[in-house]
Order: C-alpha cells, then structure tokens, then sequence
C-alpha cells in the first residue's frame, strides 16, 4: 500500500482523483484491511495544514485527540479526553472518530456547537452539516462553530462488552439580542438523538420544554442524568 502525504488541498484533491483512499479511521479499519486486503494507495491528511487547525472555533480532522485542549469549547474537549485509552487518543483523529467510527463519541458535542463541516471533494472544498458528514462519510476537513457561552459534557461509566455508554453534552449560545439558547444531544446506544429550546427562564420551564424535543423520548434513568446536566450548566452560565 502506498501512503500518500499531501501538503495542499490540491494535492489531495488530485490524491482522491487518482484513487487513493482517506485513511481517516485507520485505527478502526486496520482490521479489516488486513482480512479483505489493503487498498492500493491511501491517503493521510496529517501534513494538510487546513485539516491540522486547533484555534478558536476551528478543529482540523486530522487532529489526534490527545492534542485537543483549551483551545476549544469544553464540551470538545471532555469529550475527546474520555475516548479510548492514551494510546488511543494518541492516533485516533477527529476525522475518524466522527466519520470513521460508529460510536462517534465527538458527534454529540459537535452537535451542541451548531458545529458546520468543512468536506474536501475531488473538484471542490465546501461546507456542510453533519448529518451530511455522517451519513454519506465524506471526507472532513474541519470543523466550524461559534463559541458558546458555556458548554458541558458528561459520559457515564461502561460495562465491557456491553453498549457504548450513555454521553449527554450540552451547550448555551447567545441568540439575537440577549436570548439565550440552550442545545442538548445525547448518545443513547448507537443512536444519536439532539433538541433546542430557548434558555431565558427558569430550569425547570426550560427542561419542560426540552421534554417536548426528541430528548424526551428517553427513558428514566437516562432523563435523569440529562437533568442534572442542564441544571448544572444553566447554573455555570447565567453570571456569562
């Protein structure tokens, strides 16, 4: 296999023209490359200056997890720090964790950001959401997001071999004027379920409404865990 480095995004567009494959997720796909067979050339995006960005409201893909820090919002942050194990966070990308894995541990923070992706195509660089990303696993650039005023994350303990754990991230954003927007996903299972409401009132008014989006859909013990999530981040935010 040949491993391709491109410095410009037009070298890897003309990387993508001539076949190579993105490597982005490797640390998932090894296995499988090994049993089917390995492609006959593969793409890095590591030495791609627009895909190594770490500043505010900016995440290359190619950035390894363990060199996320203050620089973004702390739902990214925390929620990079809990994946895998150092080794891992030492390899795996953002890129792949988001677009090459099916746990997506990155996607509910993302989502809370109202983050946009960055997608490099054969012919053309341009912007899209995430749902896109996911779904159609293009390949991701960076990502893009107004800072919050205030961001959360929580990710509850495991059992081995059993379901990926629960994760609840959460995100306060200044709408129009001085209204305030309150943003919540969650990963229940595989399953990644998100919801909105404005934030201007009491906490117990603002996770009645929150009831009424598809976070509502789930079940006690996972609510539970959702409320103490919000109460405590509407508390951190109102003096911002």
């Amino acid at each position: 296999m040949l491993l391709r480095l491109p410095g410009s995004v037009s070298e890897a567009q003309e990387c993508l023209t001539e076949g190579a494959v993105p490597i982005g997720g490797a640390t998932l796909v090894w296995a499988t490359w090994q049993r089917d067979g390995f492609p006959e050339q593969a793409m890095s995006l590591r030495n791609l200056p627009e895909a190594n960005a770490i500043e505010p409201g900016v995440l290359g893909a190619a950035v390894v997890l363990n060199r996320i820090d203050e620089r973004v919002p702390e739902v990214l942050r925390r929620a990079a720090a809990t994946i895998g194990t150092g080794a891992v966070r030492r390899t795996a990308t953002v890129g792949g964790n988001l677009v090459g894995s099916s746990l997506r541990c990155l996607l509910p923070a993302a989502l809370v950001l109202d983050a946009r992706a960055t997608v490099l195509g054969p012919d053309a660089v341009y912007e899209t959401d995430l749902a896109e990303v996911v779904a159609k696993r293009h390949l991701l650039l960076s990502l893009r997001w107004r800072e919050p005023i205030a961001s959360g994350y929580r990710k509850l303990e495991g059992e081995a071999g059993g379901p990926p754990p629960f994760v609840v991230a959460a995100a306060v954003h200044a709408d129009d004027g001085e209204r305030r927007r309150l943003q919540v996903a969650v990963r229940d299972g595989y399953e990644v379920l998100g919801g909105g409401t404005p934030c201007d009132r009491d906490a117990e008014q603002v996770l009645h409404e929150l009831r009424d989006t598809a976070i509502g859909a789930l079940d006690a013990t996972a609510w539970a865990v959702v409320h103490r999530q919000v109460r405590d981040l509407l508390a951190r935010s109102a003096d911002r």
